[in-house]
């Protein structure tokens, strides 16, 4: 069941091409942004690789290279995401997160899952809004 919001960060992506596999797209995404998440105003950096799948979908995955910064401490991040290209050039992402942290700000985050929903655009100006999982 789809919980209360946790969150959400507005940041900028800048995405590179990686080799391709069986002649698919594999790109690297790399965020760096700022918002609120468990209340506490944190800086987020994260590195994506996504892989394009035959039918035109984008699988990705962030495996415990997400990053949370607050005042008092930092949390790491393992994600995944299933998505696809938007019309005006960006990319649409949702996913599940997972949070690991000693940090007292952000120890709501501790044991749960968070889903979410990732927007970028042709700009790479991206949004990433959190949910609890319960």
């Amino acid at each position: 069941m789809l919980g209360e919001k946790i969150g959400s960060t507005k940041g900028q992506t800048t995405m590179k091409p990686l080799p391709a596999v069986n002649g698919l797209l594999v790109m690297e995404s790399v965020e760096i942004g700022s918002g609120t998440i468990a209340g506490a105003e944190v800086t987020v950096m994260a590195t994506f690789s996504s892989s394009m799948r035959a039918n035109g979908s984008w699988y990705g995955e962030c495996p415990n290279s997400g990053v949370l910064m607050a005042a008092d401490g930092v949390a790491t991040g393992t994600y995944s995401a299933t998505g696809a290209p938007t019309a005006d050039g960006g990319f649409t992402f949702r996913g599940i997160a997972y949070f690991e942290t000693v940090a007292p700000s952000l120890s709501a985050l501790n044991g749960g899952a968070f889903v979410f929903e990732y927007e970028t655009n042709a700009d790479g100006q991206s949004t990433w809004d959190l949910w609890e999982w319960k």
